[in-house]
């Protein structure tokens, strides 16, 4: 006890960083299943080169510890709790580059201390082992630069390689380091040595499961991924509604005492480049690299076009080391106490589901879901079963129960992202049963539907019978709600 006092008064930074991660590990039994566990853990039951949406790293990493620990839904969150808590610890060496030893000790207090940390902790993403070699790849760059160490310009290529297997965005690693030695007037010489090109050789070669299934599959993800997008940046639709979406979401993310920061400190640099025509320092620009291409250009694009919640993170791991040198022992003091209240409430709505979540996006349900429709399925002799969203419920449902009699909205013809290619041969489902589950989002009441949405489920089946709803409690509360048809004679068109 006595070592431990000792060890808070030296260290009151790291102390809060332990309180934080314990306390995440304590919350992680109450988590239930999210509809994106379920769906990256299908990636890793269906093991191929890449897949439509996302590269595959996520679902091998589940796929390695379920098969070392188990299938449940505490090794598939603990994959993810651990996975970050090794990020939180490569940030700290990174940090030690740029800060001081109790500086570099506050910097990884207000990463932790984020509900971006928490969401990686809990949410199985392509982004959990994207921070992390995210995080790897600055890291060896910065020895390979500041530090002339050869042989990391190998590992930081690898990392980058291993980065864009985990998600697309990690190709502003290249992007930013160009960017730095563009416009670094110390290392600019680089662009002459055969180490950077090796770096950069070596991270093509590591992505090379993406390109290898894109080319099998007519380049299937890279046209997801950007073709619609691209339309839909180039149309100059501006619409204030985005951008302050985009706003609220980074606040929410990284508390409002750190985005204000990022916000401060990308104005000055900003203004100094382009008012001032001063550069910062070597270091700062280095940060400054890995940061702005996802960051200010994500924000830059966010009036025209609505940018998803987690596409800005990985500029928060340099951007929190930026932020350090402008938050002092005040304003981090600010950035606990409301880490500390909103951790509380996160903590009370994880484990006693105070506030209904209107949405499929939630924890809680799928598995008495689950339970509930293997009863129906003996009752009505069903085949096989199916849902239209996009993934969420049929994902859940897989995890569940068995893999191959559930399927995606590609039963009736519709775009099913990565269902599209597991259950590509539909032709052996002629003539069976099925149970359509349709989930009840806003839950008014426990009323039947009255007719199947979308309608073109009925040109696929002889018939289409309305069963009574499915309902889940908790406690004594109905908290969700799931329509139920009986549909027969499938007819594959």
């Amino acid at each position: 006890m006595i070592k431990l006092k000792s060890f808070i008064k030296r260290h009151p930074s790291l102390s809060w960083v332990f309180g934080f991660q314990l306390f995440r590990f304590f919350i992680l039994p109450f988590m239930g299943l999210m509809p994106q566990d379920a769906y990256y853990y299908m990636y890793g039951q269906n093991l191929a080169w890449s897949y439509f949406d996302h590269p595959g790293m996520i679902g091998y990493l589940l796929r390695l510890t379920t098969e070392v620990f188990g299938t449940s839904v505490f090794v598939v969150k603990l994959t993810d709790f651990l996975i970050t808590s090794i990020t939180l610890i490569v940030f700290y060496k990174l940090a030690q580059c740029f800060l001081s030893k109790q500086k570099a000790y506050n910097s990884l207090l207000l990463i932790t201390s984020t509900l971006f940390i928490s969401i990686l902790s809990f949410n199985s993403t392509p982004d959990v082992p994207l921070i992390l070699f995210w995080s790897l790849s600055v890291l060896f760059l910065y020895k390979a630069i500041f530090q002339n160490k050869k042989q990391y310009w190998l590992f930081a290529g690898l990392a980058m390689g291993l980065a864009f297997n985990s998600k697309y965005t990690a190709i502003l690693l290249q992007i930013g380091l160009l960017f730095f030695l563009l416009f670094s007037k110390n290392y600019r010489k680089l662009f002459f040595s055969k180490w950077l090109w090796f770096c950069l050789l070596i991270s093509i070669l590591t992505m090379f499961p993406v390109w290898y299934w894109n080319y099998q599959n007519e380049f299937a993800s890279f046209v997801f991924q950007s073709s619609n997008r691209a339309s839909s940046i180039t149309q100059f639709n501006v619409k204030p509604k985005l951008f302050l979406g985009a706003v609220a979401h980074q606040a929410f993310l990284l508390l409002p005492i750190l985005s204000c920061s990022f916000l401060v400190f990308s104005y000055k640099h900003i203004k100094k480049a382009f008012i001032k025509w001063c550069l910062p320092s070597q270091k700062t620009l280095f940060l400054l690299a890995f940061f702005i291409p996802a960051f200010i250009g994500f924000f830059i694009i966010s009036p025209f076009y609505w940018v998803k919640i987690n596409w800005m993170m990985p500029s928060y791991i340099t951007g929190c080391i930026l932020a350090s040198f402008y938050i002092n022992k005040k304003l981090l003091r600010y950035q606990i106490l409301s880490s500390i209240f909103i951790h509380l409430l996160v903590a009370v709505q994880v484990i006693f589901y105070v506030f209904p979540i209107k949405s499929d996006d939630t924890w809680v349900g799928w598995k008495e879901l689950s339970e509930k429709v293997v009863t129906l399925q003996e009752k009505h002799s069903t085949s096989f079963l199916f849902s239209v969203d996009d993934y969420k419920t049929s994902s859940a449902l897989r995890f569940y129960l068995p893999q191959e009699t559930i399927y995606g909205k590609n039963v009736i013809n519709l775009p099913a992202l990565h269902f599209d290619y597991l259950d590509n041969n539909l032709s052996r489902l002629e003539g069976k049963n099925a149970l359509f589950i349709d989930s009840d989002t806003r839950f008014r009441n426990k009323n039947k539907k009255g007719k199947a949405f979308p309608e073109s489920i009925y040109n696929f089946f002889e018939s289409v019978e309305e069963l009574e709803p499915i309902t889940i409690k908790k406690g004594n509360r109905e908290i969700r709600k799931f329509w139920v048809f009986l549909c027969k004679n499938y007819k594959k068109n």
